[in-house]
């Protein structure tokens, strides 16, 4: 709270003298005397003694002052606070980040809100959403392009300042049902983006630059200074908790995000640097340094200046470097916000700037009852935003490899997964055949890999597809009842670490137990034990990697009697497998003897065949797969291939405001079949995923 506020005009207050308090004395004439033979010395002492707690409390609050850019004693009370937040500031910045952020949200509505995928997200019946509350439902297709269409307006009318209010909650509702709806979807701007537009809702951002303030010219007025700080607030928060979690060994150690350093916008430190040294220097260290530090500075007056061509570099770096929608371009318009309330005036020459920032002084001395409750609502939402980020351990359901739901947290990039394998088991209780799911064939979404909540979802949702097409369609279906059971077997590596299983294989997710506050047993834990080799691992791919341009490796890590079933494809020769800790058994299909394998040991593989791999003992077993593609080696593809990295264009800005536009208009599209479908009855073509 106190380090974002900034443009204070009130001067420090000047501490009252002690004898201005002091009470008449009603001692006798005996105490008057000796009052009057004190010692110059006594005197002395009494008069340093009265001047050292003042002169503490005035440097305190003049480091203070310099920091934060506001008077301490501010926040010595509530009535002091309360005042402090009702202050009128001019609402003209304010206006003009309210402009960007509904421009922004125009564009985000038809990108990372799904606006250019309605037909696949809503128009198939059988589509799995992943909703927060199991009990929210997508509406019709047809509904939910009216769901868009009513968003659109929304921010259209933030963007305008048009009925801000009832467009700002049109907006909003709309959003939130949205951002409820898919937790697959969810990010960390995402859920940026649905607060900034919930506080908006109760500020005056349409009293500068807006149509709501032309058509009634009694809005043109100063806003109180709350508007500015819940939004400086929240994105403090975002800065600062994004620093803190990177501020941990996995992030320091630069394995979350590597290779970001063959990037062009990292070119000028390649000069310095190697590739290594940027990717831990520069892309872990600096940004973890950055997130933590820059709010401060941009709070603080003095840094202000410095600090701001950092923060719009870092923001442009990263419009280029990862496909994060429109958060750089709204963090970007919030970065005014530190600076004077009134600077669109001062650019534009009004000559209002005088008699607003005049207004900027004038504090209430006493509070309204309704202030002092604003305050205190303002108080309680700014701790649970303190809070909200290290609540995991109530929602222990939803703790898995990492804590929480992905969005809350800040975690932004602090980890990076691979998937190599994802595969839905579904057996036939009443024969015991197995049958294998195509594992996208109800949803485009892939985080449900990772997370208990949704795994369970997803399978009671193929569940429900299931027996709607045996009831529709029961001549077709491979299935002999709807007595069955679901089970996943997922592999996957976060931050290079080892392949493993997400999930328990032998668990059938149709009778999974899963609580929101309990931890989930058959989610399998990540192997921390063996954070030790991963420096060992990135050795010994640098040296598979370099036998030649089609060699290839996979480190793999395993549970104690778990068995891995591999088959080997045909384009893949030269296959081995080395075992680098523990004890495994392998058994190949074509092959009735098993071997038994400790560390060290290494194995031939066929192609074109099925082996088994089994874990025993009481620890993880760890090995890697090498191989070589024959498919690339004959068609000579390579994945590192300069030649082809030389003819991308550095900035293809052309390129992608032009999908930009595409993606608008199937956008539009979309709303309008839905439009004409509700009042004509018109059909409305669909776009079709497969089904396995």
């Amino acid at each position: 709270m106190r380090s974002i506020m900034t443009n204070s005009k009130r001067k420090p207050t000047t501490p009252k003298s002690s004898e201005s308090t002091r009470t008449e004395s009603k001692s006798s004439a005996a105490d008057d005397v000796k009052c009057l033979t004190k010692s110059k010395k006594e005197e002395q002492k009494e008069q340093s003694q009265q001047k050292t707690a003042p002169e503490s409390n005035c440097s305190t609050a003049q480091i203070f002052k310099v920091c934060f850019g506001h008077e301490l004693h501010n926040f010595s009370n509530l009535n002091s606070f309360t005042c402090w937040l009702q202050r009128p500031v001019d609402g003209a910045a304010l206006g003009v980040f309210r402009m960007l952020y509904g421009a922004s949200m125009l564009i985000d509505i038809a990108e990372e809100r799904g606006g250019g995928q309605l037909d696949v997200r809503y128009g198939e019946p059988q589509h799995c959403h992943f909703p927060l509350f199991n009990g929210m439902r997508a509406l019709e297709y047809p509904f939910m392009g009216c769901l868009y269409i009513c968003m659109w307006l929304g921010a259209l009318g933030i963007m305008l300042g048009y009925r801000f209010r009832c467009s700002c909650l049109t907006f909003i509702m709309c959003y939130w049902y949205i951002f409820l709806l898919n937790k697959p979807a969810w990010n960390n701007h995402s859920y940026l983006f649905g607060l900034t537009g919930t506080l908006l809702l109760f500020t005056q951002a349409h009293s500068y630059c807006s149509l709501d303030s032309w058509l009634k010219p009694q809005l043109r007025q100063p806003v109180p200074y709350w508007n500015y700080f819940l939004i400086k607030f929240q994105f403090f928060i975002l800065y600062m908790y994004a620093g803190l979690k990177k501020f941990s060994l996995e992030w320091l150690s630069g394995y979350a995000m590597s290779s970001l350093s063959q990037h062009w916008v990292f070119a000028p430190f390649r000069q310095l640097l190697d590739g290594e040294l940027i990717d831990l220097l520069i892309i872990h260290w600096f940004t973890a340094i950055f997130d933590l530090s820059i709010a401060f500075f941009m709070t603080c007056d003095r840094t202000r200046r410095f600090a701001t061509p950092f923060m719009i570099g870092f923001h442009l770096m990263n419009s280029r470097l990862f496909v994060i929608g429109m958060f750089p371009w709204v963090c970007l318009a919030e970065v005014p916000l530190f600076f004077s309330f009134s600077w669109p005036r001062r650019i534009c020459g009004l000559g209002k700037a005088t008699s607003m920032e005049a207004s900027e002084s004038r504090i209430q001395d006493k509070p309204t009852l309704k202030a002092q409750l604003r305050s205190c609502i303002i108080l309680f939402y700014c701790a649970l935003q303190l809070f909200l980020p290290y609540s995991h351990f109530i929602t222990k359901g939803y703790n898995n490899w990492t804590n929480g739901l992905y969005g809350y947290s800040w975690d932004m990039m602090v980890h990076s997964y691979d998937t190599v394998l994802t595969s839905i088991k579904i057996v036939d209780n009443d024969n015991q055949k197995v049958h294998y799911l195509n594992p996208y064939a109800f949803t485009e979404y892939e985080r449900w890999t990772k997370s208990a909540d949704m795994a369970v979802q997803y399978a009671k949702c193929i569940q429900r597809n299931i027996q709607e097409d045996m009831k529709r369609h029961p001549q077709n279906s491979l299935l002999t009842s709807t007595n069955i059971s679901i089970y996943f077997d997922i592999w996957c590596s976060m931050n290079g670490r080892f392949q493993q299983r997400v999930f328990d294989p032998r668990v059938d997710l149709l009778k999974a137990p899963w609580s929101p506050f309990k931890q989930t047993s058959w989610s399998l834990p990540l192997l921390t034990e063996l954070n030790h080799m991963r420096p060992k691992l990135k050795t010994i791919a640098n040296e598979v990697l370099a036998w030649n341009n089609y060699s290839d490796v996979i480190f793999v890590a395993d549970f104690p009697g778990l068995t891995l079933s591999n088959f080997i494809a045909p384009a893949l020769f030269n296959c081995t497998l080395t075992i680098l800790e523990g004890n495994v058994r392998y058994k190949s299909a074509n092959d009735e003897e098993s071997y038994f394998l400790t560390a060290g040991k290494s194995i031939g593989l066929e192609s074109n065949v099925t082996h088994y791999v089994t874990t025993i003992g009481q620890k993880p077993a760890s090995y890697l797969y090498t191989y070589v593609n024959r498919t690339m080696q004959e068609e000579n593809i390579q994945i590192d291939d300069d030649s082809q990295s030389k003819d991308r264009p550095m900035l293809p800005l052309w390129k992608e405001f032009k999908q930009r536009i595409a993606n608008y208009q199937q956008f539009l599209k979309h709303l309008a079949n839905c439009v004409l479908y509700l009042l004509y009855d018109v059909p409305i073509p669909m776009s079709i995923r497969e089904r396995d």
